[in-house]
């Protein structure tokens, strides 16, 4: 699948690539070796603004979903900025979620769903993949959402 064609499904679903963002500490967005290109946990930004908030007790699990999938969207970007093309991935092999939440809220992997389904939608079979789906009491910057991604890629 071509990028104009990857880029052709995100707009049939209504979506678009957006710009890689930079990091925000002490590392790099994508780290590619032996093969698999390894994503650094992304946070969500849906209209420019950071997703904040904890699931159970601010966010609604369909809005947290919503981040998982902007998460997503952020994990393409990075890697389109890293390989050039994202033409290069073969399939994604897995995705971590890990979703702020209340210690009684049990509902993370149907939030992790946001980016797994994304996935899917974009590669097909090769967008099926390993997944944890982790409730943690924190985030960076108070994000609702954080997800990272490890990515088979074929060679430049």
């Amino acid at each position: 699948m071509s990028d104009s064609a990857i880029e052709a499904k995100l707009a049939e679903l209504g979506l678009v690539l957006p710009a890689a963002a930079a990091p925000v500490a002490a590392y790099v967005p994508v780290v590619v070796a032996g093969g698999l290109a390894h994503v650094s946990g992304q946070l969500p930004f849906i209209g420019g603004q950071l997703v904040t908030g904890r699931l159970g007790e601010s966010v609604a699990v369909e809005d947290g979903a919503q981040a998982a999938q902007a998460c997503a969207l952020m994990i393409l970007a990075q890697l389109k900025a890293a390989l050039g093309s994202l033409d290069r991935i073969e399939r994604v092999v897995k995705l971590g979620a890990f979703v702020s939440s209340t210690g009684d809220f049990t509902d993370q992997p149907k939030v992790a769903n946001g980016a797994s389904e994304l996935m899917v939608a974009v590669f097909g079979d090769a967008g099926k993949h390993a997944r944890s789906a982790v409730g943690v009491p924190v985030l960076p910057l108070g994000a609702a959402v954080e997800v990272d991604a490890i990515v088979a890629v074929r060679p430049a």
